[in-house]
């Protein structure tokens, strides 16, 4: 049977990988880093365990359970502490518990009564009906307040995307609310009656989905993957180039050139923008969307136009603290920090609060988030300015006094993909790419959804269209 070849060894790529070789196609995984799984990182040490990618994945879809099982993997996942539900939004400069039902919020702090008076007005808000795409800041300003935008939602999309509302698009980066506008007219109908449609298909809206890990951290997952791939993974080996064939692709690296049946990119998009593909295409199914973008890459022989994908650099930083040194409870899954509260921190995750042995007796763990788009200058800071800078707020927020007894700081100079507004044309161009030069396929989360459960689907439907390529392409 043909082989696939896949690249980037990040968890769309493994998980691609596990269940093309499961369904008895040959493949190979390539790897430009010296490691397997992307930005999953976890570590052990001083009797703390810290991540330093995605903390926890999130089971909004069928697909994902049946992963872990399949993956051999069920006795090691760890679910959410049922007590870390409550989550914490900063407002007057302290964290106040975000309301779980209507009637708490009605008598929750965090809002206005102006505000709570425009989310009874949002069923009666008209939709927007002439398909201009909105930023995520102009929709919730539309259809909720600028209260709703500056004091809630900035800081959920600083914790999803590290981004900037008024630079997504809410079509592309939270495209069920869009959806639910366009369908049923208003957010809160479409919660109400699109809930019964989510049952149906099997999913789980993202707030209510069940949150897991594993014993020993999230990288078990891609270490599991990568051990059952064995030889097929190949670290330290960039893919240069595509070139298609007759029957199949060429793939080129450092080390020689190996033709595949099919491929399936799991990289980034800034990599993808590197890559030369040199693909049989006929002028009637140019793989450019312009003549003077056609023109520019056939020069240059690359994907060009994918560098223009925004990544932000992000810093992950976790601190160890003695539990009599910090006076909030901390019970809960973590605060969210808007913008408008002057801190320099994007939020914090109570880390040994959402799961078992994450701390020491007596101690704990909280894993605090600086940069992204609102200041990307500050994940660059040495690892003593940043710890020096979360304990400043740390001490404000939730009352930390002293210094950490454990610390550990992970930089990702390019994190998080942006979703920005006019998005659809990266997506329109790889359609167009994979339509015009067949066995080539796109997956990730540049592509499909920035969690680690979309990352991980992404894999999955990968695996499935490459699987049923090679069967009848």
């Amino acid at each position: 049977m043909k082989s696939v070849a896949i690249i980037g060894a990040g968890i769309t790529g493994l998980t691609a990988a596990f269940y093309l070789k499961r369904a008895g196609v040959p493949v190979t995984v390539y790897e430009a880093g010296e490691r397997a799984g992307g930005v999953i990182q976890s570590i052990r040490k001083d009797g703390f365990l810290a991540e330093f990618g995605p903390n926890t994945i999130l089971e909004t879809s069928p697909k994902i359970a049946q992963f872990v099982s399949d993956a051999g993997l069920e006795s090691r996942r760890l679910a959410s502490d049922p007590r870390a539900e409550a989550r914490y939004l900063v407002r007057h400069r302290r964290p106040i518990k975000m309301p779980g039902s209507p009637l708490g919020f009605l008598a929750t702090k965090l809002f206005s009564a102006r505000a709570k008076l425009a989310v009874l007005r949002e069923p009666f808000v008209p939709p927007l009906r002439d398909g201009a795409e909105e930023s995520v800041a102009q929709f919730v300003v539309r259809r909720l307040s600028q209260e709703f935008l500056d004091h809630a939602v900035e800081a959920l999309v600083a914790g999803v995307y590290a981004g900037d509302p008024g630079k997504l698009s809410v079509q592309h980066a939270f495209p069920r609310l869009a959806q639910l506008e366009a369908r049923y007219g208003s957010l809160i109908k479409g919660q109400i009656f699109g809930a019964r449609q989510r049952q149906r298909r099997g999913e789980i809206a993202k707030d209510r989905a069940p949150k897991f890990s594993f014993d020993e951290g999230l990288q078990v997952l891609p270490d599991a993957l990568a051990a059952q791939l064995g030889d097929a993974v190949k670290l330290n080996s960039p893919v240069m180039g595509l070139t298609q064939m007759e029957n199949g692709w060429r793939v080129s690296t450092p080390s020689g050139e190996v033709e595949y049946g099919a491929v399936i990119y799991c990289g980034t998009a800034y990599r993808l923008a590197e890559l030369r593909v040199d693909a049989r295409a006929s002028p009637a199914s140019s793989l450019s969307p312009s003549v003077e973008e056609r023109a520019e890459e056939r020069g240059a022989g690359r994907l060009g136009m994918f560098s223009a994908v925004r990544y932000p650099p992000v810093a992950s930083v976790a601190l160890g603290f003695r539990r009599q040194d910090v006076a909030h409870p901390c019970e809960g899954f973590g605060m969210l920090v808007p913008k408008i509260e002057g801190f320099k921190i994007l939020g914090t995750i109570f880390s040994s609060s959402l799961f078992p042995n994450r701390a020491p007796a007596g101690h704990i763990l909280l894993t605090s988030y600086v940069g992204g788009e609102r200041q990307p200058e500050l994940a660059s800071l040495s690892a003593e300015k940043l710890v020096g800078l979360v304990c400043a707020d740390l001490r404000l927020l939730l009352g930390v006094q002293g210094g950490p007894v454990f610390q550990h700081c992970a930089i990702y100079p390019k994190a998080i993909p942006q979703y920005t507004v006019g998005y659809g044309k990266f997506k329109d161009r790889m359609e167009t790419m994979e339509a015009a030069a067949p066995g080539l396929f796109f997956a990730g989360s540049y592509r499909d959804g920035v969690s680690l459960g979309d990352s991980i689907v992404s894999g999955c439907t990968a695996a499935e269209r490459g699987a049923a390529f090679l069967q009848h392409g």
